[in-house]
């Protein structure tokens, strides 16, 4: 169940940085600084993409740096906004960070499971 909201909340977090991104800058939604706002979101992103799928890091990590480059590059197209390096390179940096949160945590987490697979007096041998 956890995997099945973490793989619809990774693709509506895309969906929504989409829009974010490409939508007019006025009509951007704005909570932080844009720096802290890219990191924080491409994060969250590369998180719940790698809590959804754990044994396909490879192309979560793919699909997280390819969408901070595209969407950035995609920018460009539109006359209110501007793509730059800078801002691709905190939304990689975000969403590395993530993955590698989302990693972590999945770590820790089995081994809390195995550990409570064991049963009392067992040997660990």
């Amino acid at each position: 169940m956890t995997q099945k909201i973490s793989r619809i909340s990774g693709w509506l977090a895309l969906a929504f940085i989409a829009f974010a991104t490409l939508s007019p800058i006025d009509e951007r939604p704005s909570i932080a600084g844009p720096q802290v706002e890219h990191f924080a979101a491409f994060a969250l992103l590369g998180l719940a993409l790698v809590l959804g799928y754990p044994r396909r890091v490879l192309p979560i990590v793919a699909i997280v740096l390819a969408s901070a480059f595209v969407l950035e590059t995609l920018q460009l197209l539109t006359p209110d906004r501007h793509g730059r390096l800078l801002d691709a390179l905190v939304k990689a940096a975000g969403g590395l960070c993530g993955i590698g949160a989302g990693r972590l945590l999945l770590a820790l987490l089995q081994g809390q499971i195995d550990r409570f697979r064991k049963l009392p007096g067992q040997s660990a041998g």
